[in-house]
């Protein structure tokens, strides 16, 4: 029989991780491209023979997501598997439609099958939507761990936005590393907090190699996901991360349902600063999806050095760029902290925006009195701060988890809002720390939710 032959869509993550676990060795499959999308400037690039293996000695092409059907028709394509994150439900749906009216397989692959086995314990984050506050739950797990005594070593979901071919393993312990591996915004907002704090970041492209380099300096490895999507590694203990401000996505956005369905604790954020109403419907739909959760309340309480400096201000607000693009958030931090501490205005930057901010615009048309931070590159970088500085504000508040203006000139007054999570009542995560803790040392592992 013939190879099936397989198309993976994807956008630079999950798609190259389920290619490397499930088809890079297996010759009853011939993967002939992978398609790309959410990210700007990843298509048209290849999937480097160096990764791919001997099976795919030219690499293997990457396409964009909208050359899907002439892909299938030309490559004669047999089946596409479906493998990135945080969409609607309804968009996977869409997804599946066209593929089979093209006359191919849809598939999605399930976790077992693509999840690597530790030799180390592993203490997984995940969220229903990116921009939850994953990133601030890994922080406060790692902290704890470390009190308790342990070597913990972060996994970020991958970002290989660059060379694949220098994103293979990689390992950072310093804002140097970050430089020297031209890391873009996005990965900077998510590693400089835990290097901020002296944890080890691991990141890259083959996560079978980061396992096994990560296992040798590690008693516990913290996989700390990206956007909503999966853990690439086997969790003995699964946290996840919902967001009230926007109620009823933890039941209708893929793969983020699965992951609260899975989930041994659920933490449910920003319950000071989103309704009631919201909090209690989504304690509701957690409950309903997955009764054994450990459920836990927690705020992200916004924070800057000088807040009455934006009091009667005309603002302009630079929000965390994910959380407000494909996460579909119309505001965020930043936006919360300026209304709270009284400004006259939130400057609406649109007008202003240079080179592909405008597409981003363009895209997302859901947004309007925000900017979001995005870098992908280093022309977008410049965008970016052109953006900021043609924009007529008094004062420019920065809610990006990382100092912006050092990267970025910024020629106005500037604010930078941190927020950090802080749990309300018990449980709390010392409980799940003390419950993985006393799993791993009686060696009766949990194990992932069935």
């Amino acid at each position: 029989m013939p190879p099936t032959r397989v198309i993976i869509m994807g956008a630079a993550g999950r798609d190259f991780h389920d290619f490397n676990t499930v088809f890079r060795r297996d010759p009853r499959y011939r993967v002939v491209a992978f398609t790309a999308t959410q990210i700007p400037d990843i298509a048209n690039r290849t999937y480097p023979p160096e990764l791919a293996g001997e099976l795919y000695p030219e690499g293997i092409p990457i396409y964009p997501e909208d050359e899907l059907p002439r892909l299938i028709r030309e490559l004669a394509a047999d089946a596409v598997v479906f493998s990135y994150s945080d969409v609607s439900h309804q968009y996977v749906m869409h997804r599946a439609s066209l593929v089979l009216a093209c006359g191919a397989d849809f598939w999605l692959l399930g976790p077992d099958r693509t999840m690597l086995r530790s030799r180390r314990p592993v203490l997984a984050v995940v969220a229903a939507r990116t921009g939850s506050g994953k990133s601030q739950t890994s922080r406060r797990l790692v902290g704890l761990l470390r009190e308790a005594g342990y070597r913990v070593v972060v996994v970020r979901h991958p970002m290989p936005y660059g060379d694949l071919r220098r994103q293979v393993c990689q390992r950072f312990a310093s804002y140097r590393d970050l430089d020297e591996q031209g890391c873009t915004i996005e990965e900077r907002e998510e590693y400089e907090p835990h290097l901020d704090r002296g944890a080890i970041v691991y990141a890259g492209a083959d996560y079978g190699r980061i396992l096994q380099a990560a296992e040798e300096e590690a008693d516990v490895v913290l996989w700390d996901g990206g956007n909503n999507d999966l853990p690439f590694f086997y969790p003995d203990y699964l946290v996840c991360v919902v967001d009230p401000h926007r109620a009823g996505h933890e039941i209708s956005y893929h793969p983020g349902e699965t992951n609260v369905r899975r989930a041994h604790a659920v933490v449910i954020n920003k319950v000071d600063t989103a309704r009631p109403e919201d909090v209690l419907a989504v304690r509701d739909n957690v409950a309903s999806l997955n009764p054994d959760a450990l459920i836990i309340e927690a705020a992200s309480p916004i924070f800057a050095e000088d807040s009455a400096r934006v009091r009667g201000r005309r603002v302009l607000v630079v929000e965390d760029g994910p959380t407000v693009t494909h996460g579909e958030m119309p505001y965020g931090a930043g936006t919360l902290a300026a209304r709270r501490w009284g400004a006259a205005e939130l400057v609406d930057p649109r007008p202003y925006a240079e080179g592909s901010i405008r597409e981003v615009y363009r895209r997302y048309p859901h947004l309007e009195r925000v900017l979001p931070a995005m870098g992908y590159s280093p022309q977008q970088v410049h965008e970016l701060e052109a953006t900021i500085n043609a924009t007529p504000a008094d004062l420019v508040v920065v809610a990006t988890p990382i100092d912006l203006g050092r990267l970025v000139t910024i020629d106005k007054p500037s604010l930078r809002v941190r927020y950090e999570l802080q749990e309300i009542g018990r449980p709390d995560l010392g409980d799940v720390v003390r419950a993985f803790v006393e799993a791993h040392l009686a060696g009766t592992p949990l194990g992932a939710k069935r």
